[in-house]
C-alpha cells in the first residue's frame, strides 16, 4: 500500500469511528475507499470489520457512565446482537462471493435512506422516552437479532436500526441507549471478527490502518456526541454510500 493510501485510509477509519459512535454507518466510509484503492468486496468487508471493532470498543468506553444501570438490558440485548452477529458472519463466509457483490449495492442504499430517515426516528425516541414502554419483550428481541444477522453479514447503519428500534419499543434516556447501541454493535462486530480471523482472509495492514484511526475516533465521537450536529456527516455519508452502491452496480 502506497503512503497516500494508508494516510487515506487512516483518515476513513478516524471518521468512521467517529461516525459510529455518535450516529452509527461508518461502514459506509471504510467500504467505499478499501472498493476505491482495489480490494475486493468480501475481503473488504473483512478487513473493515476488522478494523472498526477497536473504535467501537473506543466509542464504548467512552460512553460508560451511561451504560450505569442497564446491565440487564445489555445481557438480554447481548445475547440476541451475539447469535446474530455469528449467524451473519458465516453466511457471508457461506454465500458466493457474486451473491454479497449482488446484494450489498442494496444494503448499502438501504442503509443510506435510514440515516436520511435518522432525525425522524430520533424525534420518535425522544417522545417515546415519556411513555411508559417496557423494552419490547420477545419482538424486540427477535429485531435486535436480525439486526445482528445484517451487522455481522455487512452492518452499515446497523447503529441506525437499532435507534430506531429503541425508538419504536424502549423508554429511556437517548445517550442511554445510544450507549447500549454501542455495546451491541460491538458485540456483533467482535463476534463477526472473531469468525473472520479463523476461517476467513484477512488484509491484516488495511485492518491495522483502519484500526489505528477507529480507536481514536470512537473515543473523540463520544465526547463529542452530546455536542455536534449531525446533519453534515449525514451528508458525508449519504454522498459516499451512494457513489459507493452505483459504483458496484455499474462494474
Amino acid at each position: 500500500m502506497e503512503p497516500l493510501e494508508a494516510v487515506a485510509l487512516a483518515g476513513a477509519g478516524l471518521a468512521a469511528g467517529g461516525m459510529n459512535a455518535v450516529v452509527g454507518s461508518g461502514t459506509l466510509i471504510t467500504f467505499p475507499t478499501l472498493l476505491a484503492l482495489g480490494y475486493p468486496p468480501v475481503l473488504a468487508n473483512v478487513s473493515n470489520n476488522l478494523g472498526l471493532v477497536p473504535g467501537v470498543l473506543g466509542a464504548v468506553y467512552g460512553y460508560r457512565r451511561e451504560l450505569r444501570g442497564q446491565r440487564r438490558r445489555i445481557l438480554r440485548f447481548g445475547t440476541a446482537s451475539v447469535l446474530g452477529g455469528l449467524a451473519g458472519a458465516l453466511l457471508l463466509l457461506q454465500l458466493p462471493a457474486e451473491t454479497f457483490q449482488a446484494v450489498v449495492p442494496g444494503l448499502i442504499l438501504t442503509a443510506c435512506a435510514l440515516v436520511l430517515l435518522q432525525p425522524v426516528l430520533s424525534r420518535r425516541l425522544a417522545r417515546r422516552a415519556e411513555d411508559g414502554d417496557t423494552d419490547g419483550g420477545a419482538p424486540m428481541w427477535l429485531t435486535i437479532l436480525g439486526t445482528g444477522v445484517y451487522g455481522g453479514y455487512f452492518g452499515a447503519a446497523q447503529g441506525v436500526i437499532l435507534m430506531g428500534l429503541f425508538g419504536a419499543f424502549v423508554r429511556d434516556d437517548i445517550q442511554r441507549l445510544n450507549a447500549v447501541k454501542n455495546v451491541l454493535a460491538a458485540l456483533v462486530n467482535g463476534v463477526a471478527a472473531i469468525v473472520f480471523i479463523l476461517v476467513a482472509d484477512v488484509d491484516w495492514t488495511a485492518a491495522g490502518i483502519i484500526a489505528s484511526g477507529s480507536i481514536v475516533g470512537g473515543i473523540l465521537g463520544a465526547h463529542l456526541g452530546r455536542k455536534l450536529t449531525p446533519t453534515l456527516m449525514r451528508a458525508v455519508i449519504v454522498t459516499v454510500g451512494t457513489t459507493a452502491a452505483l459504483t458496484m452496480i455499474i462494474s
